[in-house]
């Protein structure tokens, strides 16, 4: 009884620090005031097809109804550093201190960056404008990118970094190994688990093609296993995943900081199940 109660202490805690990571689309910043409390972290995706600017905007204009807002400054969409200057100077003004540094899709490269670490460097060169600054950890394999370099990369960025966020991943196993491999590697850096919310497969479908053809073609081609499981019935169930991975949720010497949330822009129903679960006695 007492390790239910301890697991269910750590969902909870999890749940309440959750950031909800969403698609910088016509309609989000209506529905995210809606039905999405300030007390919430909003992350702001970048995507080739979208570019830059709407991510910069739409996190600006966040930022302005009071939220805590993290934007992706995805490094091949960005030409360099000069680039690079402009947008923490705009941000900064903004009162925007977090932002999350993946290497994004954009092919060919903006410019300079064909990856996230040589932005980041120009970051700390930058004087380490932003007080939190986030990369992408790996539990399972990158479908383009050798696991040994995945595992290099983020031992070269952990110096430029404040905090890892998992990759999309459904098997609360993987995601602990990757973990006590990652402490034992000797990376502190504290972690946010990446895990859809409750997604409808059609839903989830007709989101992606907003991304862009080519980005959705390769998001679908990259991810063909997670939506088998998102279609089987029963195959995906974000409680029965947190239920799974309560154990190093509430370990503090893996240091798991809370959840990130894909909400493919489903953000009422994210909101709404947060909410039922936290309040369960």
């Amino acid at each position: 009884m007492r390790n239910s109660s301890r697991s269910d202490s750590a969902i909870k805690a999890a749940l309440a620090s959750a950031r909800y990571e969403v698609l910088p689309t016509a309609k989000i910043e209506a529905a995210v005031l809606e039905s999405v409390p300030t007390s919430v972290t909003l992350t702001v995706t970048a995507s080739p097809a979208k570019g830059i600017e709407s991510t910069l905007a739409m996190a600006e204009r966040f930022a302005g109804h009071g939220y805590q807002v993290v934007p992706h400054l995805a490094a091949r969409m960005i030409s360099g550093k000069g680039e690079l200057s402009e947008i923490v100077a705009r941000l900064t003004a903004g009162g925007i201190d977090n932002v999350f540094c993946p290497a994004g899709d954009a092919d060919p490269p903006a410019g300079e960056y064909g990856g996230s670490l040589a932005m980041l460097q120009h970051l700390t060169e930058l004087g380490r404008p932003f007080e939190h600054v986030g990369i992408t950890g790996y539990p399972e394999s990158h479908p383009s990118i050798e696991d040994d370099i995945t595992i290099q990369s983020m031992w070269d960025k952990r110096a430029h970094a404040t905090y890892v966020v998992s990759n999309l991943c459904f098997d609360p196993d993987a995601i602990r190994v990757w973990l006590l491999r990652m402490r034992k590697r000797g990376i502190e850096l504290p972690v946010l688990i990446g895990l859809p919310g409750p997604v409808e497969r059609a839903k989830l479908l007709a989101m992606s093609t907003k991304i862009g053809v080519g980005q959705s073609a390769k998001f679908l081609k990259s991810h063909v296993g997670a939506f088998a499981r998102i279609a089987a019935p029963g195959g995906y169930s974000p409680e029965k995943f947190l239920q799974k991975s309560a154990g190093y949720l509430g370990d503090p010497a893996l240091k798991v900081d809370g959840l990130h949330l894909f909400t493919f822009n489903q953000v009422a129903e994210t909101e709404a199940w947060r909410q039922d679960l936290l309040s369960r006695p």
